[in-house]
């Protein structure tokens, strides 16, 4: 249950359901509720596979590119610094969709895993961090995957929601919860960092 919690709480302000929610909300002004539904079920299950994707075959990777796992966790805490600095700043781009990009997705039939489940959803940061989380046992392995589960269900009922979300809150309510979410991911990029260099440099911490 520990790995489970730890694998949400972990995910969930990376996967920043809330971020993505202006431009799910652009992409299905046309559709109806039960079609935007179906768009944010698609979008959701296609981001369980690829962060499991990541979650397995991240270590096969690493090997490959003979990259250790602590240089991967401190690439992954500077991406994520990176990250909550936008989120934190006022007036900084938050998009992760580019406006071109953004266009040329409003012409296409099917939005649910471009750009909703990748980027969006699933972006290079929750990616690495689900190849940094390693685990020695099944079981473990079994948690982590229903951790993505479970970030997954709360994104759905984000998104299925979104449009009353965005009446209720405006334009300051998700700026704070953009605030908020920096914050959090900032602390998880530190700690990534910060554990990396521990491990690299033992002598440093004592």
């Amino acid at each position: 249950m520990e790995v489970l919690l730890a694998t949400f709480t972990t995910l969930f302000s990376i996967v920043n359901p809330f971020g993505a929610m202006p431009v799910f909300l652009t992409l299905t002004a046309d559709d109806r509720a039960s079609e935007r539904a179906r768009t944010a079920l698609r979008a959701c299950v296609y981001m369980v596979a690829i962060l499991s994707v990541a979650f397995f075959g991240g270590q096969y990777i690493l090997n490959f590119f003979g990259i250790n796992i602590q240089h991967l966790r401190i690439a992954g805490g500077i991406l994520l610094m990176r990250s909550a600095f936008e989120l934190l700043t006022p007036g900084a781009n938050r998009d992760r969709v580019g406006p071109d990009a953004l266009e040329e997705s409003k012409h296409k039939d099917d939005v649910s895993f471009t750009p909703l489940a990748m980027p969006m959803l699933s972006g290079p940061g929750s990616m690495a961090i689900c190849i940094g989380l390693i685990r020695p046992t099944y079981v473990d392995k079994a948690m982590t995957i229903a951790g993505f589960s479970l970030v997954a269900l709360a994104s759905f009922i984000i998104l299925l929601f979104s449009l009353r979300l965005t009446r209720v809150l405006g334009k300051p309510g998700m700026a704070a919860m953009a605030r908020i979410m920096g914050f959090i991911t900032l602390a998880i990029g530190v700690n990534f960092f910060a554990t990396a260099i521990a491990a690299l440099f033992p002598g440093l911490t004592r």
